[in-house]
């Protein structure tokens, strides 16, 4: 007996040796990887069409970060752009611990000014797809962008198989117009739209007809909007990661004669599913996989393409080349390239939306009630003439000074102390109609939330103020991950619809569509410290008020570092 329990004291300690020991190995596999990069203007020609565009070293879309879970991401980000400040937000990363990180100005930090650094330092706790972009007015559209990819670290592996390394998909729409005009017809007295992209882009090259223009304007033959064009080789399967960061457009995504098959959605693993095509909103990112199943020999290549749905399309397809080895990368395919899914076809997108449920290996099941409840009416509408996107009727501004550091330092005057409303008079309001009366009111507010509750965000669209017209809104949510617990069409119904929510295997994703006259009905956990933004990702609607901020936790944050500050009242706080 005495032995038997030597024998077990010493497998414990063994195991525990063990534990120990891989602990550690995981915890010195993790790498630290630096960054420096100069923002800085430089004329491009994406499109063929020349255009004053915001790279990173010299290039947009900006480099792919690489990194393994666990990882830590340094970058330091050199604003050489003369006229405009920079915030950097890395979209997905739920910056656990560093809040201040999060790269949103007036929300985390005062935007970086000409000739500064700001050095951004963060852990990508998961692996995934994720993206950054810039986080200051409309900047985002002029090129301030592009992917971040986080492996698995050596012990995992994924619920998937393919052949070759991954593939980066950058997708994106192109204005010919900088991002200063269109910030000022967006706030203008009358109100300008600034219309549809002129292009769509896939890893930053198009093609705009340049005919009737002068080529020092639009030149079709310069190289740099040769269509990108991926190699492949007969026979093997690919992973394609794919990043939409459009200012506008709701895309779909094809191969001409491959299936798509869709296994990862904000970094989180999905029950695979078959399409033809995929729609993509702006702020999601997919992994597809695909396999390469023509024959070489037919000495053809294919098309890759996207187009706009849910808008009337005004802009032309983005092209691109799948490429079969061994052919030239420039050898268009003899096909006229895949027409996509009619623009219109909102029950087709909310299939997909529905299709898309956590793998069964998997699933993190979520609380099975919340402690809160926010219903968000989406509405376009005016004050004093200006034409705004309202939550509830209160369209929302971001303070001078920076919540999260007005929030530590206890300055109540900064930003509206009044709670913004959690619902609306949801049993009278005509959501398939204009309403007869348009005015609006602007706050500053935000929610606060208590620590560690769990929330449930039921997001309900409604038309616009032009008749018969509801548009499709990408809602992101920053620091967090949450549960989508369901869609549907028309008004929601607080007593039947909640109990048709998935609590069976819904997938966590951090941006997800409101599709027209419709409702996303979401559910996260408020456990992480800080102050969050939870806005449309169309950056027309974040400009005009389609925001709301949710605060928890706040005692568990640190004080402001010196470099977040420079702005409103934070000047008083710089030290010489």
């Amino acid at each position: 007996m005495f032995e038997l329990l030597q024998c077990r004291k010493s497998l414990m300690i063994i195991f525990l040796a063990l534990k120990f020991f891989f602990m550690f190995i995981s915890l010195s596999e993790a790498r630290v990887h630096n960054y420096t990069w100069d923002i800085t203007y430089q004329y491009k020609s994406q499109d063929c069409y020349k255009k004053l565009a915001i790279t990173i070293n010299g290039k947009t879309p900006g480099p792919v970060i690489s990194a393994t879970e666990g990882d830590t991401i340094i970058v330091n980000v050199i604003n050489k752009l003369f006229m405009e400040n920079v915030a950097i937000h890395w979209h997905g990363i739920r910056q656990i611990g560093t809040p201040w990180m999060d790269g949103t100005d007036g929300v985390s930090q005062c935007a970086t000014i000409p000739g500064d650094t700001f050095t951004y330092q963060f852990v990508v706790d998961k692996a995934g797809t994720y993206m950054y972009h810039s986080h200051y007015g409309v900047q985002k559209e002029s090129g301030l962008y592009g992917l971040i990819k986080v492996t698995v670290p050596i012990g995992k592996s994924e619920p998937f198989k393919y052949d070759d390394d991954d593939h980066s998909i950058v997708l994106t729409d192109w204005y010919h117009s900088s991002s200063y005009e269109e910030a000022t017809k967006l706030i203008s007295l009358p109100f300008v739209w600034i219309g549809e992209p002129q292009s769509l882009l896939i890893n930053g090259r198009g093609k705009y007809d340049c005919s009737n223009l002068n080529t020092n304007v639009c030149d079709s033959t310069n190289p740099e909007c040769a269509p990108y064009s991926l190699t492949v080789v007969s026979g093997k399967t690919y992973r394609l990661r794919i990043a939409s960061l459009t200012s506008l457009s709701a895309l779909s995504f094809q191969i001409e004669g491959h299936n798509l098959t869709v296994v990862e959605a904000d970094g989180q693993y999905l029950e695979p599913f078959v399409t033809k095509n995929l729609y993509i909103y702006s702020g999601e990112t997919y992994s597809v996989l695909v396999t390469a199943n023509q024959d070489s020999s037919s000495s053809r290549n294919y098309w890759m393409s996207t187009n706009v749905v849910g808008r009337k399309p005004e802009t032309p397809p983005g092209l691109a080349i799948f490429k079969y080895y061994p052919n030239h990368f420039n050898k268009i395919p003899p096909t006229i390239p895949p027409p996509g899914p009619a623009w219109n076809d909102t029950e087709s997108r909310i299939n997909q939306s529905l299709a898309i449920k956590a793998h069964r290996g998997f699933i993190q099941s979520p609380p099975s009630t919340s402690d809160k409840v926010i219903l968000l009416l989406n509405t376009q509408n005016t004050i004093q003439g200006r034409t705004r996107w309202s939550l509830n009727n209160v369209s929302h501004t971001l303070p001078h000074t920076p919540y999260l550091i007005a929030l530590k330092k206890n300055w109540t005057d900064v930003f509206d102390q009044t709670p913004p409303p959690e619902s609306y008079d949801f049993q009278n309001y005509d959501i398939c109609n204009v309403p007869g009366n348009t005015n609006s009111t602007s706050s500053t507010s935000i929610y606060r939330l208590e620590f560690n509750s769990t929330v449930d965000v039921i997001l309900q669209n409604a038309n616009t103020m032009n008749v018969n017209n509801s548009e499709t809104h990408p809602w992101h949510l920053h620091g967090h991950d949450f549960w989508v617990l369901g869609y549907g069409d028309g008004k929601f119904n607080m007593s039947s619809d909640v109990k048709k929510y998935n609590l069976v295997d819904p997938i966590m994703k951090n941006t997800v569509p409101l599709h027209p006259y419709g409702w996303t009905a979401l559910r996260f956990r408020a456990d992480n410290p800080g102050i969050w933004l939870f806005h449309c990702h169309i950056e027309a609607h974040f400009l005009m008020g389609m925001l709301v901020l949710f605060e928890s936790g706040l005692e568990m944050v640190g004080e402001p570092p010196q470099q977040n500050m420079g702005c409103g009242r934070t000047k008083s706080l710089i030290k010489p």
